[in-house]
């Protein structure tokens, strides 16, 4: 223990140096003013990037030396959450990384296949101080009778790491990774991953570690490009914030579904079977119908004067050009300069008719009869009409109307809160019915009804669709040319200010050799000295930008993700880099998977990998035997994870009149742990008053977005998919089992929450 806590000591020396230089140094390129543009940019770098290594800094410190390996020949070799090197001496590594390839045996070695590694050691620590070690001779005939599960390394680690209360927060497992787990971490960057596994088997740490690795091995691609992570909902994401701070990666970008549209924050909440509808790839064809039908025909002809003359915009003429604009295969915002164009060369050919003729010109084709030149105007004329009818208000009234320039979410809101509408856009062009009456009703909403998470895959279909509108790139250059007027005028105002209070205190004060600012420097250079470059990560680029491409996608709880929302996902990774985790015996949503084949057909036909995960590192087996009974409803032929620990508690029964007295003797187990309800939609702010009566000294926290760090929270089954407790009581299983279509997965999902003790209530 000494010796073990003297070189943990040096590590933390180290790290408070690397700390203390990097604070230096990021101060210094703070106090650095002026300079040329590539100055001024080369300092705005440093800045980024020393912010962003205090801060991973930072984040290593609990915990920063984890473990030894003993080689069978050679020094020892010290296991960490980022590599620290001798800088003074050879650079000999005094930390390995725990992605380092020479740290692997940490997580792979057995008794059977030492991997060259005589001892593994755990070291245990609080705060700087080393607690406990676990040593593990990797030598079979020591090893024989030790009572070490087979396959399980650094049980008595791992063990201890999944009895510890919960905190509301996840941990990371980079102390305990199993080589199932170490195995699909560390796999290739490339193609689809598909990890299923069971509850408890540690899919979302897997999947968290993976992109902490794959950051790591390919920094360079990544660091440019971003890897996102998408969870089921905020909750969720705020439940696995830490973990990747904690393994020294700051940049990676974390979302929920009703986050995948740039502006749009979808926390909205709609029936199941509305987001079910929304879900459907038939949307697709609902949206090309709905723009479709946004390109209309006028039902009475539209006169537009122009230079006392009466125009038409007819039936004909629109027809016409629409197929002219449809012809083009654009999307429809710039399909509607075909279209524009289309209806003003209609317009003009008008205006040309009713000036008509030349009755005085020759005859040019000598027919003697002719009425001369068939047009009196000429090129010049015409482009002259053709420029006055674009700019003219009612003609740019008609084609706003005909073919209106429309946003993602101008088509949205007015699709769904317009009967009519809606019912043009459940036919497809060519009469098929995309959807029924009932669930074309079941979709109607107010204008003003919040976006929800179902909205978002249909927002970002839409704008592909839609296409981007013409003058976007224009309204962003005219917001830049008003900042740049205001920074113009803020600097002639100072410049103004300066020459106004400067105090001159010299005999002659009309001395032309004394300078003043204004003789240096003029507000147009003043102001672009204050210019500041706007320097952002890949991974806050990405979030700003629909088109963008990341480098890698890691999707979690992805058995509940609808057919749109894959499409979204797809178009974000064209490479088809991704690891996605998830249960198809959790799927909940009535859009969810039935199998992985049905999600990847469409995208990579046979091309993907599936991993899986077979022990259950939570949930306790006396937990597994009765959740198990609900799996064998769902599936016959699934089989349950093997649970590695046993607590010798089996799951309580119960009357839900006996709730207070249940609650009541949970908290006073409960320690410093946390303890979950989990009840139907329907009950549960009725069962959250019971709670609160129940355990008045408690803070409960209940909501669209609970806070986990509260001692007891209400939960229903699907905000608790991803989350584990100490302890949960499960209320009216009944109520939950028939609340939705996949009520039996939910149940499922709710039983296999704890990791300690299960109470179920009838």
């Amino acid at each position: 223990m000494e010796a073990e806590q003297k070189h943990v000591t040096g590590l933390y020396d180290r790290l408070d140096g690397m700390r203390a230089l990097a604070e230096q140094r990021l101060s210094g390129s703070l106090e650095a003013t002026g300079g040329t543009p590539q100055a001024r940019s080369q300092r705005e770098s440093a800045v980024a990037m020393y912010t962003e290594q205090l801060a991973q800094l930072s984040a290593v410190e609990s915990g920063l030396c984890f473990g030894r390996l003993d080689p069978e020949e050679g020094a020892p070799l010290y296991i960490g959450r980022i590599g620290i090197f001798d800088e003074e001496g050879d650079y000999e590594p005094l930390l390995l990384d725990w992605r380092a390839p020479a740290s692997r045996p940490f997580y792979l070695a057995t008794a059977a296949d030492p991997l060259g590694i005589r001892r593994r050691r755990h070291i245990r620590s609080k705060g700087r101080t080393v607690v406990a070690l676990d040593d593990e001779v990797l030598d079979l005939s020591a090893a024989a009778g030790s009572g070490t599960r087979e396959g399980l390394a650094g049980e008595a680690a791992l063990l201890s790491a999944v009895d510890a209360s919960r905190t509301g927060r996840m941990r990371d497992i980079v102390e305990t990774i199993q080589a199932e787990q170490d195995r699909i971490i560390r796999a290739d960057l490339g193609g689809v991953l598909v990890v299923q596994g069971g509850p408890g088997t540690g899919k979302t740490a897997v999947a968290l570690h993976r992109a902490a690795y794959l950051l790591y091995t390919h920094r360079r691609e990544l660091s440019s490009r971003a890897v996102l992570v998408v969870g089921p909902n905020p909750t969720f994401l705020r439940y696995i914030s830490h973990v990747l701070p904690s393994l020294a990666e700051t940049g990676v970008l974390l979302w929920t579904l009703g986050d995948l549209f740039p502006g749009v924050t979808a926390r909205g909440q709609e029936p199941e079977r509305v987001a079910e509808i929304k879900g459907r790839a038939v949307l697709v064809d609902v949206l090309a119908a709905a723009i479709a039908d946004r390109q209309e025909l006028p039902t009475e002809p539209i006169t537009v004067e122009v230079d006392q003359e009466t125009l038409t915009i007819d039936s004909a003429l629109v027809s016409a050009a629409r197929d002219r604009a449809r012809r083009s295969g654009r999307p429809h915002n710039q399909a509607r300069e075909v279209f524009e164009t289309a209806v003003v060369e209609g317009l003009v050919a008008q205006m040309a008719e009713l000036i008509g003729t030349d009755p005085y010109a020759d005859d040019p084709l000598g027919e003697g009869d002719a009425p001369g030149d068939p047009m009196l105007m000429g090129a010049a004329d015409l482009a002259d009409i053709r420029a006055e009818f674009e700019n003219d208000q009612g003609v740019r009234a008609a084609l706003d109307a005909l073919w209106p320039p429309l946003t993602p979410q101008r088509l949205l809101r007015e699709l769904f809160s317009t009967p009519g509408r809606l019912a043009a856009a459940r036919v497809a062009a060519d009469g098929t019915e995309l959807l029924t009456l009932a669930e074309t009703a079941a979709l109607s909403r107010p204008a003003n009804a919040p976006w929800t998470p179902a909205d978002a895959p249909l927002l970002d279909e839409a704008a592909e669709q839609l296409g981007d509108l013409p003058d976007a790139q224009d309204a962003a250059q005219r917001y830049a040319d008003r900042v740049r007027r205001s920074e113009l005028a803020y600097a002639e105002g100072a410049l103004e200010i300066a020459r106004g209070s400067a105090s001159i205190d010299v005999e002659d004060e009309d001395d032309p050799e004394l300078l003043l600012i204004t003789d240096l420097l003029d507000a147009s250079r003043l102001a672009e000295r204050q210019e500041e470059a706007l320097r952002l990560s890949a991974a806050e680029r990405a979030a700003r930008d629909r088109r963008w491409a990341f480098g890698h996608v890691i999707v979690d709880e992805a058995q509940e993700l609808s057919p749109m929302a894959w499409r979204v996902l797809m178009r974000r990774s064209p490479n088809r880099s991704m690891t996605v985790v998830g249960d198809i015996a959790q799927t909940g949503d009535p859009a969810g998977a039935a199998s992985w084949s049905e999600v990847f057909e469409p995208y990579v036909a046979q091309r993907w990998k599936l991993a899986e995960l077979s022990v259950n590192y939570r949930t306790p087996s006396e937990v597994m035997s009765l959740a198990g009974e609900v799996l064998a409803r769902i599936d016959p032929d699934a089989k349950p994870p093997q649970s590695v620990r046993s607590t010798g508690r089996p799951p309580v029964r119960g009357r839900l009149a006996e709730l207070g007295g249940v609650l009541a003797a949970e908290a006073a187990a409960l320690g410093d742990g946390r303890l979950a309800v989990i009840a139907p939609a329907a009950r549960l702010d009725a069962l959250a008053d019971e709670v609160r009566a129940a355990l008045p000294e408690l803070a409960v926290a209940v909501g669209d977005e609970p806070d986990l760090e509260s001692p007891v929270a209400v939960l229903t089954a699907r905000q608790s998919k991803g989350l584990e407790f100490d302890a949960v009581v499960v209320a009216d299983p009944d109520a939950i089992e028939t609340e939705s279509p996949r009520g039996l997965n939910d149940l499922y999902v709710a039983l296999t929450r704890a990791t300690q003790r299960l109470t179920v209530l009838r």
